[in-house]
């Protein structure tokens, strides 16, 4: 309760549908408090941002910036939104499928991860936003919309399709995550990853009791790893693919459309319907031949 008082929603809602000009206080801004509030981060992390901070790098007292944002919690929404803005707003929805054949749905399922991957890089605090009551702003939901649309042309039902999207945001954000922490490490120690665990040679000389680490290791298997990122990406459009299978697959049992997961009023005899519409037939019919082209 006392944190929502200090970081008040409504206002953050307020400030991140604001209109440019309407905000504008002679010397300092919220525009400016927030690119202000990005580039601490960009150089710190969250750890290193705080309202003092910020002030200072402004040349203005703390006290002076909360009559434009409440807290730093409420600056965090407004700077994440602001870099999401960064990213390009849409994806290709011309393309059908990939090199490979795979539904269109796929590699521009692909691009939105990759969209994330690439914007946390730039931003790698962004990972370290944490909880579910942060206020999203029109650029973040924009994305979000965005990648729910293309997961909602595999037909899979609503919950499954909001389920799948979630699942993506948190692979990007945990890989993201484990940059930082090296980086934080680094910078605290002095050292490179590569470094410290070079000079781990007490600890390499007991894993000769490990029959298999020791053999993945003389076999070259920590000198050459895959990168986490892309094997897991993969893994991941794999199975969220082999999902969408099952659901083709077993949609007369289901009651709902294959396409867009309207459930389907069902006919008291017959064969069941697996379609609640003629355009969502012939959308289906669409990807069929597409699949065998």
């Amino acid at each position: 309760m006392r944190d929502d008082k200090v970081n008040d929603p409504e206002r953050t809602v307020e400030l991140l549908w604001r209109r440019d000009g309407a905000e504008a206080r002679r010397g300092l801004s919220l525009g400016r408090i927030v690119r202000a509030g990005i580039e601490l981060a960009d150089a710190e992390g969250l750890a290193g941002l705080s309202m003092r901070k910020v002030a200072e790098r402004l040349g203005f007292t703390t006290m002076s910036l909360y009559r434009h944002v409440s807290g730093r919690e409420q600056l965090i929404d407004l700077m994440r939104d602001a870099v999401t803005g960064e990213s390009p707003g849409t994806v290709d929805a011309g393309v059908n499928a990939d090199a490979t054949g795979r539904d269109g749905w796929r590699a521009r399922l692909e691009t939105c991860a990759r969209q994330g991957w690439e914007l946390r890089r730039r931003h790698p605090w962004l990972s370290e936003i944490r909880g579910g009551r942060h206020v999203p702003g029109p650029n973040v939901i924009a994305h979000y919309e965005q990648m729910l649309g293309v997961v909602a042309e595999t037909g899979l039902p609503p919950s499954e399709v909001i389920a799948v999207a979630g699942l993506v945001g948190r692979f990007v954000d945990s890989e993201a995550l484990l940059l930082v922490e090296a980086a934080e490490a680094e910078r605290h120690s002095g050292l490179s990853e590569e470094e410290w665990w070079g000079s781990r040679d007490t600890l390499f000389e007991q894993l000769n009791g490990y029959p298999v680490i020791a053999r993945l290791w003389e076999e070259g298997g920590y000198d050459r790893p895959e990168d986490p990122f892309e094997f897991g990406l993969a893994r991941l459009l794999d199975g969220i693919e082999l999902l969408v299978k099952k659901r083709y697959e077993t949609s007369d049992e289901t009651g709902v459309c294959v396409v867009c997961g309207t459930p389907v009023e069902q006919p008291a005899s017959g064969r069941p319907r697996a379609y609640c519409s003629p355009s969502c037939r012939q959308r289906a019919y669409r990807r069929r031949k597409s699949d065998a082209t």
